[in-house]
């Protein structure tokens, strides 16, 4: 009786922990190889994380000094309902790693005609604002919106929580039935074309795409989604920046078990023999799973064996990159208005920019861009009597970005925010940082010194991204923006959840079986 008893014990234990007594090592410490990790760690697995650099975040770094404290990568928190269900899952709250703060206004904008927007935390003043500029633009907004609901619904619960990376997973009469009123071969240019004339109310729906990796004319209209993650979810700021978000989540990490070491750059992989070879320069060891946060560009290329490689160099010549970007990391003294928190400043046609990214590549001649002066909500992100500013300009993945093209750059920038917002920063910067495509390039191994990976263009959604399972070698899997679901914090974070749910998988059927069910 104590026999059967002690059975089912351990049986149960090893449904609640099925990866007891596995070692799982993830390369890279960004959004989706943490999140991998925490639900590995919560699976039983033995969880070792290695980041090359000294902090963790992956391209959601930070510059901490003088008092500043300015995040490198991500600046917008969106999809609250995303975060809450990742913490969820571990019987957590994100406020109790974090504070937030709902941004009201959402974002400034300024058309370089002269014209300023504050666009507010509330769909129906929203709505006023449409009516301002377009007859009907106000019903007409509503009525977007509630497409951009059901866009969002359909696509949260059938194409990000649910792992659809392998084509055999789109075969699914549930997802014909639940995408039925969702247009999803259309354009977000065409979409949003049919619905509205005024071009600056067209902005107003299609700013996000950037968050995406792509351009209105690339982008698949099921995209209409942001609208929803905008207007609707709203838009957040962490006390401390995205930066005070990746430390609540490897504070959750450690509390699971799992082991961070930062400073220790993987320098080969080795699929052969038992288990999984990880090398770095402090020595070599083996796991029974390795899971890569480092994108498979850099992967393949740099780490694993010239003939354990999935994807060659006719792949990655013929994908559509996101954009890379010019970014300004500054201290400020004195304040910098008029700029908010969020700030956009667009030209009233920006076809020109967004053919310099993706058709004809080319430095803007004149740039759409973005500013974060997080210290406008965030006292912590600045010393008393000065801001933190970042201004991020989105270029074409590839250009050429010497340092004389770089300062030519600048000044044409500084003077650009100067003559069409009045701010003038340019005699006021105490801390001055700069990054560009050869930086996303040595500091993250991403081709062609893209920032955000693949762009979301159709061919590249959902089973046609990277494999978060890689056929050219048993045991490997990735995480993060260039698989499924791509680019964005909270689609790095399902990331890691779908790539954890894949190792559970593979370990408890078996090596064989897993091979055979990796597409």
């Amino acid at each position: 009786m104590m026999e059967s008893t002690h059975a089912t014990d351990s049986t149960h234990r090893s449904e609640e922990r099925p990866l007891e007594g596995r070692d799982v090592t993830v390369v890279g410490g960004g959004f989706g190889g943490l999140s991998a990790a925490c639900y590995l760690a919560a699976d039983g697995a033995d969880v070792t994380v290695l980041e090359r650099h000294e902090n963790l975040g992956g391209v959601a770094g930070r510059i901490e000094t003088d008092g500043f404290r300015i995040d490198t990568g991500p600046s917008w928190y969106l999809m609250p309902d995303t975060f809450e269900r990742f913490f969820g899952h571990f019987g957590r709250d994100p406020e109790a790693y974090y504070d937030l703060t709902r941004l009201d206004p959402h974002y400034r904008v300024f058309w370089k005609d002269g014209d300023r927007v504050d666009v507010p935390d509330d769909p129906e003043a929203v709505a006023d604002l449409f009516d301002a500029y377009e007859p009907g633009g106000g019903e007409a907004f509503r009525s977007y919106l509630e497409g951009a609901e059901h866009a969002y619904e359909v696509g949260i619960e059938e194409f990000v929580y649910r792992d659809r990376s392998r084509l055999r997973d789109c075969l699914d009469p549930r997802l014909l039935r639940a995408a039925r009123g969702v247009t999803l071969l259309d354009s977000m240019n065409e979409y949003v074309g049919e619905r509205f004339e005024n071009p600056k109310l067209k902005q107003l729906l299609q700013y996000t795409l950037v968050f995406l990796g792509g351009a209105p004319h690339n982008t698949p209209a099921i995209y209409t989604l942001m609208s929803h993650v905008d207007y609707n979810l709203g838009v957040y700021h962490p006390t401390g920046g995205i930066a005070s978000v990746i430390d609540g989540i490897a504070d959750l990490a450690t509390e699971l078990g799992v082991e961070i070491e930062t400073g220790r750059e993987v320098t080969a992989l080795d699929p052969g023999g038992e288990g999984f070879g990880v090398r770095t320069a402090a020595g070599s060891g083996r796991a029974d799973a390795v899971v890569a946060n480092a994108n498979p560009y850099h992967v393949e290329r740099d780490l694993l064996p010239a003939d354990r490689t999935e994807y060659g160099t006719d792949y990655w010549s013929d994908r559509t990159y996101a954009p890379s970007a010019f970014l300004l990391y500054l201290g400020v003294e004195g304040d910098a208005e008029p700029l908010e928190h969020h700030t956009l400043v667009l030209p009233t046609d920006w076809d020109a920019h967004f053919e310099a990214i993706f058709d004809d590549p080319a430095w803007p001649e004149d740039p759409a861009y973005y500013v974060n002066v997080p210290s406008r909500t965030d006292p912590t992100m600045a010393p008393d009597d000065h801001e933190a500013v970042v201004v991020l300009v989105p270029i074409a993945a590839g250009l050429d970005d010497d340092d004389q093209t770089r300062e030519r750059f600048r000044e044409q920038v500084l003077d650009d925010l100067e003559t069409h917002t009045g701010a003038d920063l340019r005699d006021r910067i105490v801390l001055e940082r700069t990054a560009c495509v050869s930086e996303f390039g040595e500091r993250f191994g991403a081709p062609r010194g893209t920032a955000l990976g693949l762009a979301h263009t159709l061919r590249q959604t959902g089973p046609f991204r990277p494999s978060i399972r890689s056929s050219a070698a048993g045991s490997l899997y990735y995480t993060g923006s260039y698989t499924s679901p791509g680019i964005g914090v909270p689609m790095c974070l399902v990331s890691g959840e779908h790539t954890a749910a894949a190792v559970r998988e593979a370990e408890t059927q078996g090596t064989v079986s897993a091979l055979l069910d990796r597409r």
